[in-house]
């Protein structure tokens, strides 16, 4: 069922053009058992034919033929004739693939520190972006200069339609108005699904970015060959549950039960306050809390004040790249202060395991991947800390760039969920 529109009254832009207020549509963070969907998901790696469709999704040949025809009908599909088996004959041998030139879709990560915007063909290939710093003067600034960016950014991108925006964002989010609360940034009630859409004039959907991650995995592992290969493939079924663990400023996790994102009513949990055991001094009057403790503005802090990295470096401030180069360029005490952080990554992450279960367990963000040497201490103090039989635990396989795919996969998700009615919108 696709979600109601929220009607809101047109506004007046410039020339007395109206200008079309667009909806605030919740994701879908789900693998999605529309036929049309399905269909869909089979071109998103590359030309198909309809037999092999119907293969691939259980359908059968009459569906797949109407949908194909419906989605060819939108523009989201082509036909690729010039790869026609020679001596086939009728329409139902020519292969077809999502059309990955005539649209994009807009997806705006928004971090504590940096906002990314990226724009993303149909098959979730990032196309381009940028980042910008999160302005930190108030959130009625930050959020209009956030669209105002985005539009900007948009705008060079003339030669194809954009169909969406997506917002992945740290706090609380209300889906279904778009309405967000982020203590890091002291944004409260802040309406970015709005603005965003009356901004860029496009249906805006915003999700909680731990969870936007999970749902990448989920629903992009073999759509973007551009991304960084992980360490081994993704099981081929998704079926079953999967715990999704996030730290980089901020540490959150995810949970996956047979192929859909949980999203509590209430908004996402937090491991935010979990105890590592450390003497650092966290907000909430406690110490050894976890996010102040392995975020890397935290042990970047620390970092510079044992002495390992200098305070500014040049007329940069530091950060924790720096602390990255000295490990790599041989020094002890950096190494040491990552191994510390890798360990009580690893010990945490077997406490969440142990107490869900899950069917697999994918690690995400910079603490993991930024400096892959350490994870052969996450690996250990995971290994030694956890009470249950080995499970499958791996790293995301898009690496450093987990935040652009977060909105990448917000910014597609009602398209996957139901094309037809996507477009419909649009």
């Amino acid at each position: 069922m696709s979600a109601p529109i929220i009607d809101r009254p047109a506004a007046r832009s410039g020339a007395g053009r109206p200008r079309v207020s667009r909806p605030v549509v919740p994701p879908e963070l789900r693998r999605s058992d529309n036929p049309a969907a399905a269909v869909l998901r089979t071109a998103a790696s590359g030309p198909v034919s309809r037999d092999n469709a119907a293969r691939a999704t259980g359908l059968s040949i009459a569906t797949v033929n109407r949908q194909v025809a419906s989605l060819l009908s939108a523009g989201l599909l082509r036909e690729r004739p010039d790869l026609t088996a020679a001596g086939a004959v009728g329409r139902p041998r020519v292969p077809f693939e999502i059309d990955h030139d005539a649209y994009l879709t807009l997806g705006i990560h928004i971090g504590a520190e940096a906002t990314k915007i990226v724009a993303a063909d149909l098959r979730g290939r990032i196309l381009g972006g940028l980042a910008i710093a999160t302005p930190q003067t108030g959130q009625e600034f930050a959020v209009t200069t956030v669209a105002r960016s985005a539009k900007a950014f948009l705008q060079r991108w003339h030669r194809r339609t954009p169909l969406w925006a997506g917002v992945a964002i740290g706090g609380r989010v209300d889906p279904q108005t778009g309405v967000v609360d982020h203590p890091k940034l002291e944004w409260k009630g802040a309406p970015i699904g709005q603005v965003l859409g009356d901004v860029l004039e496009l249906p805006v959907s915003v999700a909680p970015h731990v969870e936007a991650m999970a749902a990448s995995e989920l629903l992009l592992p073999t759509f973007d060959a551009r991304r960084p290969e992980p360490d081994t493939e993704l099981p081929a079924t998704q079926n079953g549950s999967s715990l999704y663990f996030y730290v980089r400023e901020t540490a959150g996790i995810a949970v996956t039960l047979d192929g859909r994102v949980h999203t509590p009513s209430n908004g996402p949990g937090s491991i935010a306050h979990l105890p590592t055991g450390s003497d650092v001094q966290c907000t909430c009057g406690r110490r050894g809390c976890l996010e102040v403790t392995v975020g890397d503005r935290a042990l970047q802090a620390r970092a510079v004040g044992r002495g390992i990295i200098p305070a500014h470096n040049g007329t940069a401030g530091t950060t924790i790249n720096d602390l990255y180069r000295a490990a790599e360029s041989g020094s002890e005490s950096a190494r040491d202060l990552l191994a510390e952080r890798a360990t009580m990554l690893g010990q945490t992450v077997a406490l969440v395991r142990d107490m869900l279960n899950p069917d697999r367990v994918v690690l995400g963000g910079q603490a993991f991947t930024g400096y892959r040497p350490a994870l052969g201490h996450v690996a250990r103090a995971f290994s030694q800390s956890t009470q249950l039989p080995a499970t499958d635990i791996r790293i995301s396989g898009f690496g450093g760039k987990v935040q652009e795919f977060a909105a990448v996969v917000t910014s597609l998700s009602a398209l996957y969920a139901d094309p037809l009615a996507a477009v419909r919108r649009v």
